[in-house]
């Protein structure tokens, strides 16, 4: 009888399954009911050419040839596609990192440390769009201040008090035999700092939940057994949020795809003059292959390193 009950119980590993299939049921619901239907009627538009008949609209089919037109005609298309996919492989891992950095110096013990945290928040909320349009329509109405002052005054007006000779350190990595890949890659993360830091609250959120969910005994016997700060991090504190960073890095790939010129592109091709419904459907189906197969082959990548604690 007690073998019966046994064999009748969930495993400790089937009660999580169950647990996980519960948690992400919403989406997959979600997906099945809404998604599914719109990806099927994108495809129909993608593969056809579409015509309007009053208030209505009537496919034929084209095969290929809107992704042809996408790849061969249209004079945009291709340059924002690689400078969008460009812009990520720089964005991504910058945002990851910083994240990551900026959650540990949170997850510390320090005065302030709650503003600290809402400060790193706010860029999140000031991009909602109810709240960007109420600041910009808000700066319309401003007159005078720095508002009125021309951009390139401003500028050079902050770049001298500022004190800092962007180019001496430039020559001077480069004369230290630094890599112009390198040396590029360097110039391209100081330039985008602000769109770093603009992107990195929900990442940094993330990470520091994972942080705070560390057991402190683990740093305590690190401690004791003479453990520096670099093998503590390395050890211990990267391994344990390691799960996240997969998390984090989709949903930033995502995020740098939801806010390019891709999909801007397929706005205008569907509701600006040319209301080319079909070429619309193949930039964001090409747009969605893309991300899949990005993501794809990160979450491979970075999944071989991940550590799972169980």
């Amino acid at each position: 009888m007690t073998d019966a009950k046994k064999r009748k119980g969930l495993t400790l590993m089937q009660r999580r399954a169950v647990t996980g299939l519960l948690f992400v049921s919403p989406f997959i619901f979600g997906f099945l009911v809404f998604y599914v239907r719109s990806l099927w009627m994108t495809l129909e538009f993608a593969f056809s050419e579409t015509s309007t008949e009053g208030l209505g609209y009537s496919l034929s089919f084209v095969g290929l040839d809107n992704f042809v037109n996408a790849f061969t005609q249209h004079p945009r298309f291709n340059q924002v596609l690689v400078d969008s996919i460009g812009s990520m492989v720089i964005d991504v891992p910058l945002i990851i990192f910083f994240s990551l950095f900026i959650a540990i110096i949170l997850n510390q013990k320090f005065k302030g440390r709650t503003v600290a945290r809402a400060i790193f928040f706010l860029p999140v909320l000031l991009n909602a769009p109810a709240v960007f349009q109420a600041l910009e329509t808000a700066r319309a109405f401003m007159i005078g201040g720095a508002s009125a002052a021309p951009s390139g005054l401003v500028d050079s007006l902050a770049g001298s008090a500022s004190g800092v000779n962007i180019g001496y350190y430039i020559d001077m990595l480069r004369e230290m035999g630094m890599p112009m890949a390198i040396l590029d890659y360097i110039i391209g993360a100081v330039t985008r700092i602000n769109y770093v830091i603009t992107m990195s609250g929900v990442q940094i959120i993330i990470f520091l939940a994972s942080l705070q969910a560390i057991s402190p005994a683990l740093y305590e016997v690190a401690k004791i057994e003479g453990a520096t700060p670099y093998e503590t991090f390395w050890k211990i504190t990267f391994p344990m949020v390691s799960p996240l960073l997969v998390t984090n890095m989709v949903y930033t790939v995502l995020d740098s795809f939801v806010n390019s010129r891709v999909l801007q592109e397929s706005y205008d091709a569907m509701f600006g003059t040319a209301q080319d419904y079909s070429l619309s459907a193949a930039f964001s189906l090409i747009s969605m292959v893309c991300v899949c197969g990005i993501l794809g082959i990160a979450s491979w990548l970075v999944s071989k390193r991940v550590y799972y604690h169980n």
